[in-house]
């Protein structure tokens, strides 16, 4: 069992952020944030060409990571591989000692670096999360045998902002039911939303961690608005970050306030910080959730 897992299974409040592997091979700076919040952070996601921008495949920064001593959740989509080759990494995954996996989808192409890029669909987050609970079972997609059998942490992703709540708690119960041991949200700013999303979810028996996305601006906010479905940021904090002489220090403000809020209603927050990873510790500090 992995460190996250039984931190998971613990109950604790967990904290988990994300790392994007570079578009390119240049790992120190990757090394360098993780070093610097090892200790405060159960867990690093290792993104799979986030937002479809190329970049490396997380499987090697994530394996670089877990033989320093830092736990790590690989992201696998199915947006880029077929059948065979997403049951491959997960078996090759499994050798290098990377036992946490996020099972989804994946952004669609034409909104990255690619547009010609054509995603492959074989198996969405169901049908992923599916293929490794049956390899677990010593048996791949196609009926066959394996020889050896690998044991995987799996989770996969929740909107607390969709249009249609009911419909994305059924998927949340048939993730579940597929394998699913944990979630990670979307990123949150509407508290309200949040609790009536929770509320509906309260059935569940996995553990639920809060997204957040760490906002560097107004501008930053208004994107978010316009661009990430399910993401509500409210004119009150857009104002409140444009009104303010420090930016840094009033995302501090707002993350930990969110942050603190969120205790109550679920299992744990997943900071995305997009390049601001050195707010974290005073983030998690003014929240109390770390001294």
């Amino acid at each position: 069992m992995s460190k996250f897992a039984e931190t998971l299974d613990s109950g604790k409040f967990i904290v988990t952020s994300e790392l994007n592997p570079p578009k390119g091979v240049d790992l120190d700076s990757l090394f360098q944030k993780a070093e610097t919040l090892k200790g405060m952070v159960d867990a690093f996601n290792v993104t799979d060409s986030a937002a479809s921008r190329m970049a490396m495949a997380p499987i090697g920064p994530a394996s670089l990571l877990q033989d320093r001593g830092i736990e790590t959740i690989l992201h696998i989509t199915g947006r880029d591989r077929n059948r065979i080759a997403l049951q491959a990494e997960l078996l090759a995954a499994h050798a290098l000692g990377v036992t946490n996996a996020l099972c989804m989808s994946g952004d669609p192409p034409g909104t990255g670096d690619h547009l010609d890029a054509k995603a492959i669909m074989d198996l969405d987050a169901l049908g992923l999360l599916r293929a490794a609970k049956s390899m677990e079972r010593g048996i791949d997609v196609g009926g066959n045998d394996l020889k050896g059998v690998p044991a995987f942490r799996l989770g996969a992703v929740a909107n607390p902002g969709s249009p249609d709540l009911d419909a994305e708690i059924q998927r949340m119960g048939e993730k579940i039911e597929a394998g699913a041991s944990f979630f990670q949200t979307q990123a949150v700013y509407d508290l309200e939303g949040f609790e009536r999303f929770a509320t509906a979810a309260k059935g569940f028996t996995v553990p639920i961690i809060a997204g957040m996305i760490v906002l560097k601006s107004a501008r930053m906010a208004r994107n978010l608005n316009a661009n990430l479905p399910g993401v509500f940021v409210s004119d009150a904090l857009i104002e409140e970050m444009d009104a303010a002489e420090s930016k840094s220090d009033a995302s501090i403000e707002i993350a930990a306030r969110i942050a603190k809020e969120l205790r109550s209603l679920c299992g744990g927050v997943h900071i995305m910080a997009i390049g601001w990873e050195d707010r974290i510790p005073p983030i998690l500090e003014a929240a109390g959730l770390r001294s």
